[in-house]
């Protein structure tokens, strides 16, 4: 019997190599966006990256790219306040959405992502896959929750990346998986399978990368 949410695969070599190809190109940030209409055009596929504050989110941007810094990693939770768009080569815009989770930002200010978020979210044909960051010492948290159920009421489709899966011993790996399981599958929006990463040690940063190329 097959678990629900499975792990993804290695990839083959073929689609290792499709998937290699696509991230060799540049990467160039283009824009921190606040509002709609500072959305670049809608000319090329897109994925999106969520996760609460200090999941690893910049880490794992950088990593995919093989670009040090492309996303700033910072110490400060909540530090970014925009979406922000890099090109990845001519066919693909990678979006960094703004952490969320924090305990400090303004009340104003939460209200004032949360809004542009659902717009972006719901509003953007071009976008294909979001991709929600989970920390694999915690697993799903109640803050999670908000942007899944966000999701399930948007236009697209969402996978759970895993990130700092180095930093948990394999036991408890599994523990957090089954919690992460049970999570998803309240959740209709979500893709049945989820990527197990580590931004540190490269590990699924080949498999994410190819997923990333399957899609149209």
């Amino acid at each position: 019997m097959q678990l629900p949410f499975p792990l993804a695969e290695e990839p083959d070599e073929l689609t290792r190599e499709i998937g290699r190809k696509l991230f060799a190109g540049q990467t160039e940030f283009v824009k921190g966006v606040v509002a709609m209409n500072g959305l670049p055009p809608a000319d090329r596929l897109e994925v999106c990256f969520a996760g609460r504050s200090n999941v690893g989110k910049s880490s794992l941007i950088n990593a995919l790219t093989g670009t040090k810094g492309i996303a700033r990693a910072s110490n400060t939770p909540g530090r970014t306040q925009e979406i922000n768009y890099f090109t990845q080569g001519p066919e693909l815009y990678l979006v960094d959405l703004p952490g969320y989770g924090y305990a400090n930002a303004p009340v104003a200010v939460v209200e004032k992502w949360q809004k542009l978020l659902k717009q972006y979210l719901s509003g953007r044909q071009t976008l294909r896959r979001a991709f929600v960051l989970i920390d694999t010492r915690h697993g799903v948290k109640k803050v999670d929750e908000e942007i899944l159920k966000l999701l399930d009421t948007s236009a697209v489709t969402f996978q759970v990346v895993m990130t700092k899966s180095d930093k948990v011993k394999e036991a408890d790996r599994l523990k957090v998986l089954d919690q992460v399981r049970g999570a998803l599958s309240k959740h209709p929006a979500a893709y049945p399978e989820i990527v197990l990463t580590s931004s540190e040690k490269g590990d699924g940063i080949a498999t994410l990368r190819t997923i990333i190329a399957g899609l149209d």
